[in-house]
């Protein structure tokens, strides 16, 4: 069960109207790593746990947050796009240039789509979408894309932060800036509790390492010139894993011939080969 307390989580105030930056902030309610993403992810990945409920707790417990995240972006939105319906904004063109700019930057969809509310879209209109989310069953690889998710959201908050100049809408930002900071540190300490239970850090960790190619395990290729890449700790050195050291070829070769494919069927009508000359 699910239950919605009516006061939002942190206030979201407006000094003055501003369609522009409503525009803007859909990105991060939105969009690929916007709240209606990690809302969604944490939740599918915390359904989806077998066992292991305090795991799923942690899941369940930050992806309802996110939701009160989503209700606070979309009251936000809301009251940034007051007073900016089509006849307002057809009066600000006769009266005054500059705020015909400021409106002609509006995303036309708040007045003629949404009624001047938020959106399940991102900043250039493009609607939310459930490809942006992984819930993969391993928790260890679903963390690190929760810490992914968290940080990506976390630096287009602090580009948003710096982009307006309404105080009220940066204390807004600042208190969900500060929320990513928590989630960013929650899940960072959860991965290395998890990698330390299992003893690895490569996912799966249950695969068997001997069912790979283990001589090629911990190469780096050197695939562009010149060598800037050379000295980096993922060259040279015992491996993060403990189980390898990192070998850096200047060199690579391939390991395969050429691929040589059979004529297709005639049915098929791909192009008939074409007889060339020997290299």
């Amino acid at each position: 069960m699910f239950f919605h307390v009516k006061e939002l989580q942190y206030e979201a105030k407006v000094t003055r109207p501003d369609p522009v930056f409503a525009k803007m902030l859909q990105e991060v309610l939105g969009g690929q790593w916007g709240e209606i993403s990690v809302a969604m992810q944490y939740m599918f990945q915390g359904f989806n746990v077998r066992g292991n409920k305090r795991y799923r707790d942690l899941l369940m417990d930050i992806g309802t947050e996110e939701i009160a995240h989503i209700e606070i972006l979309a009251t936000l939105i809301a009251r940034l796009l007051d007073n900016t319906s089509l006849k307002e904004q057809e009066h600000a063109y006769h009266a005054d240039p500059a705020v015909a700019a400021i409106m002609g930057g509006m995303n036309p969809q708040h007045a003629i789509v949404s009624g001047l509310g938020a959106m399940p879209a991102d900043s250039v209109g493009n609607r939310w979408t459930a490809d942006y989310i992984i819930a993969s069953g391993n928790l260890l690889a679903d963390f690190r894309a929760n810490l992914t998710a968290e940080s990506q959201g976390r630096l287009q908050v602090s580009r948003l932060y710096e982009i307006t100049d309404d105080p009220l809408v940066k204390d807004t930002l600042s208190f969900l800036i500060a929320r990513d900071t928590a989630h960013q540190n929650q899940w960072i300490a959860a991965i290395r509790e998890l990698e330390e239970v299992e003893q690895d850090v490569v996912v799966p960790t249950t695969f068997p390492r001997e069912w790979s190619k283990q001589e090629v395990a911990y190469d780096f290729y050197n695939t562009s010139r010149g060598q800037a890449d050379a000295d980096g700790p993922w060259a040279n050195g015992i491996a993060p894993d403990g189980r390898g050291q990192f070998r850096y070829v200047q060199q690579p070769h391939p390991y395969g011939p050429k691929p040589v494919l059979p004529p297709a069927p005639e049915d098929v009508y791909d192009t008939p080969p074409i007889v060339e000359p020997e290299e």
